[in-house]
């Protein structure tokens, strides 16, 4: 499966927003949008200035994008089939992003950031309504169980991740089990309830694509 391999602060620094793709290190401050560090490039300030609509509308999906660590041809997958689904369109987007696999594993706690959640899911240590699952663009409906498999749960890196539970708690529209390191995706998350991007308009993303 095809993945961005490049630095991901700089991915931070092009956006000028936390995408969390680092886990912890977004949060201390060795951050460069903690440090104010200007955009990548090599004459930044020449490009600061008044973005036409297409630009700004390009931007918000680039962020949503980078968000959820997709390239254009998978995310514009998505998008096709939340253009399909009745309701709206940029709200769909969000709950079929927030339903995939290696999100859900990431939301669950069971890894610090979506990256190492896609790993750990392709690495065959996750597995929803006890069969295993490795593929990471995998939909995770409302009612299923989704657990570390039995012979991973000595790893490592899902028990650091886990004492995050306890720090900042789970979302709404999750249940999770620390100690039996499984969890319930109760419901598709309403777009309100995903206050992690309440900077980002899915709606420029809809108009985006429709030209």
């Amino acid at each position: 499966m095809a993945r961005y391999t490049g630095p991901l602060c700089r991915l931070c620094r092009a956006e000028q927003r936390k995408l969390f793709l680092k886990g912890d290190r977004c949060k201390s401050d060795k951050c460069p949008i903690n440090k104010k560090r200007p955009m990548p490039g090599k004459d930044p300030k020449a490009r600061i200035g008044k973005r036409s609509d297409y630009g700004t509308m390009l931007r918000e999906k680039q962020k949503l994008k980078r968000t959820y660590c997709m390239l254009e041809k998978q995310f514009r997958l998505f998008f096709d089939r939340a253009l399909r689904m009745p309701g709206i369109s940029g709200e769909n987007l969000i709950g079929l992003l927030e339903s995939r696999l290696d999100n859900v594993v990431f939301r669950m706690h069971f890894a610090v950031n979506r990256n190492q959640a896609r790993q750990i899911v392709q690495h065959g240590h996750v597995r929803v309504n006890g069969k295993p699952v490795n593929i990471p663009s995998y939909l995770v409906r409302p009612g299923d169980t989704v657990e570390i498999k039995e012979a991973s749960k000595t790893l490592t890196v899902v028990k650091d991740a886990l004492k995050e539970v306890s720090k900042s708690g789970v979302y709404p529209w999750l249940s999770v089990d620390e100690d039996g390191m499984k969890g319930t995706f109760v419901s598709v998350p309403r777009r309100e309830d995903v206050t992690d991007l309440a900077d980002i308009r899915e709606q420029l993303v809809v108009e985006l694509y429709s030209k």
